[in-house]
């Protein structure tokens, strides 16, 4: 990395429910993963995730706190931001959002 902030999009993803069901991607994630995820549980779609992902993922729409965590993945490391959907009426989290960002601290 030479230290410049990353403008390309990253691929990032809307889950529903405990089985994080993706219901939307952006065109990065549909390039890195394929049009048929959608519509898939993330666990039986996104078979280049980590089991440290999915994990993070079920903390997130247990606790409703966002978290992040370095995985591997064949294209090299990254860094998966998640975050929570919330209800705006009754804050209830019923989903979350996923991130892949280049891994800040690769080097190579």
């Amino acid at each position: 990395m030479d230290g410049r902030p990353d403008t390309a999009p990253n691929p990032a993803a809307f889950h529903v429910g405990p089985g994080h069901m993706i219901v939307h991607a952006n065109p990065p994630f549909v390039d890195e993963f394929g049009a048929a995820v959608l519509g898939q549980p993330a666990r039986e779609a996104l078979l280049g995730l980590p089991q440290k992902a999915f994990e993070l993922m079920d903390l997130v729409l247990s606790t409703g706190r966002p978290g992040a965590c370095r995985i591997e993945m064949t294209a090299g490391p990254r860094r998966l931001v998640v975050a929570p959907r919330r209800d705006p009426e009754t804050g209830e989290t019923y989903g979350v959002t996923t991130h892949l960002r280049p891994d800040p601290t690769d080097t190579g």
